[in-house]
């Protein structure tokens, strides 16, 4: 038997644990998900400690799927989703507060002052981010204005703070630890140095000594304790950079877009840190240990896959999420109708948090098939804006786009993706490339697979797409599009 390789998938929505092969199979997977904690208009919070019973839960699970035990695993890779932000009690080990998830937008004007005080400029030069709600580390300066006597205990050292896979980490390894990937969109460090920055830190109010050690997020990172003890913690990714080693993005060029709670486009750019001029987020993509970065640009699209949840959940539109993609194919086309689901704002390339959801162009003749058909074709309109700018950063005509994520599967959407960007789009074979780049990874940190050739040769594509519609109706989407954009803009008051 084996070699097998545990991943761990800490998303937004649930947590997974996959055991994979050495084929690049997965031999077992299994799933929980967890509350989704909203207390406010614009405020989405995380129970961590439901979060890390339901990773204990598929863990076994999963082991006892695959009958095998924790040390017949060579290696152990965690996956999460990013930015959402952890306090705990260094001596219980208990959260301190509800986490604060990436698509909370409380920060807004704390975001505005920390960029008027430090300046714009200077934190995208450092951090490679833009000043938005997004990120960790506004996050953490809020729950310390808000709880003061957490910011003291933070001060004396009590208080650990981390991202989901430090959370993680320290709970299945005792740990303190986040990897170059995570670490870069906190807001806290510097992309040159792969390091905390001490302005940065003082500029926000944040304590050095809450902080985890940044470490590579491919090799040996230690030995595992409890429902994992005899393996070991050997990579550490954030989701979006998972999917793209998932997807063997291994090389400058290499692009990938993963459909899931949001959209979220990722190009590799090399050991090149390229400036984004066109609104997009400059981050690391992966580091092997003893090895230069490698870096890539991003664009977040806030809400792909939760805008058709919204439409069966909120408006009762469709009893399930397979139900989208029938219900808008039967009208032809959307009826000059637009949905811009900015419920948390506008993320790439418009950073607006000022922005919300607007549904136009509607009338009489308008069914919930249209609206159904606009919510799908948004999430296109959405990564369509997303590789405009990529191209016009890197200069650099795409090739073709791959993609994954569960909304990957639906056909009508990535066929109006290929249509509307006028690019080819590949679905792999395997759409589960984040778990897998989680697998992908801490495999080759422990010599399943000797080098990344190895894991780009288990790669198949099943499904490609190409551009079929015409000029004349592309740039007549696209006009319907920018005037839905604008639409949208300068609805909350700052």
């Amino acid at each position: 038997m084996g070699p097998f390789i545990g991943a761990i998938d800490q998303g937004t929505t649930s947590t997974r644990f996959a055991v994979v092969d050495g084929d690049g199979v997965l031999v077992a997977m299994a799933q929980r998900e967890h509350r989704q904690i909203l207390p406010r208009p614009g405020w989405v919070e995380h129970d961590a400690s439901e979060i890390l019973s339901n990773t204990y839960e598929v863990i076994t699970e999963a082991l006892d799927r695959a009958g095998i035990d924790a040390p017949d695993l060579s290696g152990v890779g965690i996956t999460n989703q990013r930015e959402t932000t952890v306090l705990w009690d260094k001596t219980s080990g208990e959260p301190v507060t509800n986490a604060i998830v990436w698509q909370d937008t409380r920060t807004a004007n704390l975001v505005k002052t920390i960029a008027s005080l430090y300046g714009e400029d200077a934190l995208v030069d450092r951090t490679g981010l833009p000043p938005a709600t997004y990120f960790s580390g506004p996050k953490i300066r809020w729950l310390f204005d808000r709880h003061p006597e957490l910011h003291e205990r933070a001060k004396r050292g009590e208080i650990a703070f981390g991202t989901m896979d430090s959370w993680l980490a320290w709970n299945l390894s005792g740990r303190h630890v986040t990897d170059v990937t995570n670490a870069s969109r906190t807001m806290l460090m510097d992309i040159r140095t792969l390091d905390w920055d001490d302005s940065l830190l003082e500029a926000l109010g944040v304590p050095r000594r809450i902080l985890p050690e940044i470490v590579p997020s491919i090799g040996d990172i230690g030995p595992c304790t409890g429902v994992l003890a005899g393996t070991n913690l050997t990579t550490i990714l954030g989701d979006q950079h998972a999917a793209l080693v998932g997807q063997g993005g291994f090389a400058p060029g290499d692009t990938k877009v993963t459909y899931g709670t949001g959209a979220f486009l990722v190009s590799n750019t090399g050991t090149e840190i390229v400036r984004s001029q066109s609104g997009l987020i400059t981050t690391v993509a992966y580091q092997f240990s003893g090895e230069a970065p490698v870096y890539a640009l991003e664009g977040s699209v806030a809400v792909a896959g939760s805008a058709v949840q919204w439409l069966r959940d909120n408006l009762g539109l469709i009893a399930s999420a397979q139900e989208v993609e029938t219900l808008a194919l039967s009208v032809p086309d959307n009826g000059d109708v637009y949905f811009v689901p900015a419920f948390s704002g506008l993320f790439a390339p418009h950073w607006r948090d000022d922005a919300r959801g607007v549904l136009v162009g509607m009338t009489r003749y308008t069914n919930k098939a249209h609206i159904a058909r606009a919510v799908l074709e948004a999430t296109a309109f959405q990564t369509n804006d997303v590789l405009d700018a990529m191209m016009e950063d890197t200069q650099r005509k795409l090739p073709e786009v791959r993609v994954d994520g569960a909304m990957a599967e639906n056909s009508l959407l990535m066929g109006f993706q290929a249509d509307i960007a006028n690019i080819d789009v590949v679905v792999p074979s395997v759409t589960e490339t984040t778990v897998l780049g989680a697998a992908f990874g801490a495999g080759l940190a422990t010599g399943v697979w000797s080098g990344t050739d190895k894991v780009t040769h288990q790669l198949d594509e099943a499904v490609r797409y190409r551009p079929t519609m015409t000029s004349d109706r592309r740039e007549e989407l696209l006009a319907g599009w920018s005037k839905a954009i604008d639409r949208s803009l300068n609805w909350i008051d700052s």
